[in-house]
C-alpha cells in the first residue's frame, strides 16, 4: 500500500519480533523498505521463525535488560512496535510475579528509552480479550473497558495502556494502543501456554482428539495475523490514531466447536473432540470486537475470512512440521 512507503529507509524496533504477530509484522515492514531491529529473548518464540530478509537484524535479549535496551535504542528507531509480553492468561495465573515484571516493568523501561530518543510513534500491543470484562457490552467498544478482570495478564495488559497514556499525556509521546482480538495464523508455534488454534492443529496432526473447555458454543473473535499487521502498520502512519486505543479484530464471532470441526476436517483427523470443564478464569463465553473506530481512523477492513485463515495456517504447519514438532513445548 502506498501509505506504507513512509517506512522506507526508517529504523523500526519490534520487541517480541520472533512471535506470530512480530515475525509477520517485521517481514511486512522490511518489504516496505524499513530497517527492522527485532528484540526478542526467545522465551516463547524461535529464531527459525524470523523472516530471512536483509533489512532485518535480530538481537537476542530481554526488555528488562538495560544494556540490551541501550544497544537497540542507540540505533535511534523512529518507530517502536512493542509486542514483547509474558503470554498469556494461564501463564500469568501460574506465574503472576513474572507477568508483572515483563508486562509492567518491561513496558515502562521501553517507554522510557523511546521517550529519550524521541520516537515518531510508539505502538503497544494491548489485548481486547483482556481489557474488556463481563460488565462490558458486546460488541466491545473502546470506551467500555473493565477493571473487574480475571487474570494477571489482563491486569498487566491494562497497566500497559495506563503507562502509554501517561507518557502521552505528560511527555506528548505519540502512542497508539492496539487491542488485539484472538490473533492466529502462520508463525505461532504450539505449546503449553499458547493459543488454542496452533495447539489444535498440533494435536489434530498427531491424531489426537481436540480438548474443548466448555461446551463448544463459546465464541471468539478470531483475527488473521495479516489483518492485524495491516492495522498495526496503519497505526504507525495515521496521525488520527495518536493517543487512541483501537480494536483490531475481525468483527465476527465464531464458535469454538466450529473452529475445532474445521481443523479436524483440514487435517483429516478422525479423533474428534473431547469436552473438559472450563478453567476458573475463563469467564467470558463470548468475544466480539467493534471495529468501527479502526475503520474510521485506519481505513481498517479485515480481508481474510476465518476459514481461509485456518487453511493458510494449516499450510504453514504442513510446510514447517518438522521444525514445529521439535519446538513445541507442552
Amino acid at each position: 500500500m502506498d501509505e506504507f512507503k513512509v517506512y522506507d529507509g526508517k529504523c523500526v524496533l519490534v520487541t517480541g519480533g520472533a512471535g506470530c504477530v512480530g515475525s509477520n509484522l517485521s517481514g511486512s515492514l522490511a518489504e516496505a523498505g524499513a530497517r527492522v531491529i527485532i528484540l526478542d529473548n526467545l522465551s516463547s518464540s524461535y529464531e527459525w521463525n524470523i523472516p530471512d530478509h536483509e533489512n532485518i537484524e535480530f538481537v537476542r535479549g530481554d526488555i528488562l535488560d538495560d544494556e540490551v535496551l541501550k544497544r537497540v535504542f542507540r540505533e535511534r528507531p523512529e518507530y517502536v512496535f512493542h509486542l514483547a509480553a509474558h503470554f498469556a492468561n494461564q501463564n500469568s495465573v501460574d506465574n503472576p510475579e513474572k507477568d508483572l515484571m515483563v508486562n509492567g516493568l518491561g513496558i515502562l523501561k521501553v517507554l522510557e528509552y523511546a521517550q529519550l530518543v524521541g520516537v515518531e510513534r510508539f505502538i503497544y500491543s494491548s489485548s481486547g480479550c483482556g481489557v474488556y470484562g463481563l460488565d462490558s457490552e458486546i460488541p466491545f467498544g473502546e470506551h467500555d473497558i473493565s477493571i473487574s478482570l480475571h487474570t494477571p495478564y489482563q491486569v498487566t495488559k491494562l497497566l500497559g495502556e495506563l503507562y502509554t497514556n501517561y507518557f502521552h499525556n505528560l511527555y506528548d509521546l505519540p502512542i497508539v494502543n492496539a487491542r488485539f482480538f484472538n490473533v492466529f495464523g502462520p508463525g505461532e508455534v504450539p505449546g503449553k501456554y499458547r493459543n488454542v488454534i496452533p495447539n489444535f492443529f498440533y494435536w489434530a496432526m498427531n491424531g489426537q482428539p481436540l480438548p474443548i473447555t466448555g461446551d463448544g458454543s463459546e465464541t471468539r473473535d478470531w483475527t488473521f495475523v495479516e489483518d492485524i499487521v495491516r492495522g498495526l502498520m496503519a497505526m504507525g502512519v495515521r496521525k488520527e490514531a495518536v493517543g487512541e486505543a483501537i480494536n483490531l479484530g475481525s468483527g465476527k464471532e465464531h464458535r469454538v466447536i466450529e473452529m475445532a470441526t474445521i481443523i479436524n476436517e483440514l487435517t483429516e483427523n478422525p479423533a474428534g473432540v473431547v469436552y473438559r470443564p472450563r478453567r476458573d478464569w475463563d469467564a467470558k463465553t463470548r468475544l466480539l470486537s467493534s471495529i468501527d473506530k479502526a475503520g474510521e481512523l485506519l481505513d481498517y477492513k479485515p480481508q481474510v475470512s476465518f476459514r481461509e485463515g485456518l487453511e493458510r495456517t494449516h499450510e504453514w504447519f504442513t510446510e514447517n512440521w518438522e521444525l514445529i514438532k521439535k519446538s513445541a513445548e507442552f
